[in-house]
């Protein structure tokens, strides 16, 4: 498809990438209809008219920043040979998508997640039946990697997940706290050496480069 032929973004979804990224500086709690108003010159009415109370408008700046987040990671991993490669690939490439806004307030989930993990409502419930998706995902993809001879029959699934989640999470809480330079290198380093320390002689010939 050329450029030209692309469908161009609707007024809701240029609204709501606008959302996505203020919310990534200031939280989604700050976010309000006022707010936002202001950031995409529009009146308050005018923006009432797609989002009919902050709760909405809330819920569906989440929903946009899911869905770009299951374009940029997910997506392509799928496109990736199952097993190992694809466990590898999705796990840098999200990552990496942290890291392409770490000027903008880093990663939206962990800073939507601080401020609704003891929140109740239905923000919280959608970001946690999301959050458990991406878990399990995850899961399946290392479930995958021993199916195919790529790891050790014996790795714990549900502990390598629990690691490689965490890698990320500690770049972006290094990057955006402590300002290191060096926190997403040291986390794709983890990875890749986590990885080769568990993969079978097959799967470590994926993670050679």
């Amino acid at each position: 498809m050329t450029a030209s032929m692309e469908k161009s973004p609707s007024p809701r979804e240029r609204i709501l990438a606008a959302a996505v990224e203020k919310a990534r500086q200031i939280g989604l709690e700050a976010l309000s209809i006022g707010v936002l108003a202001k950031d995409v010159g529009m009146s308050k009415a005018g923006l009432f008219a797609h989002f009919g109370s902050k709760e909405d408008l809330q819920l569906a700046t989440l929903e946009a920043a899911l869905n770009g987040f299951v374009t940029r990671v997910i997506v392509p991993a799928e496109r990736t040979e199952r097993g190992l490669p694809r466990l590898f690939q999705v796990v840098m490439d999200w990552i990496a998508s942290i890291e392409e806004k770490r000027d903008q307030g880093g990663c939206f989930f962990y800073a939507i997640a601080a401020e609704f993990d003891g929140r109740p409502g239905a923000v919280r419930d959608r970001l946690v039946g999301s959050s458990e998706r991406w878990l399990d995902w995850l899961l399946r993809q290392v479930a995958l990697a021993k199916e195919r001879g790529h790891l050790a029959p014996d790795v714990d699934a549900e502990q390598l997940a629990f690691e490689l989640h965490a890698y990320g999470q500690q770049a972006n809480w290094e990057a955006q706290l402590l300002r290191r330079e060096d926190a997403f290198d040291r986390a794709r380093r983890a990875v890749r050496e986590r990885l080769m320390e568990l993969a079978t002689e097959l799967g470590k010939t994926y993670l050679i480069q």
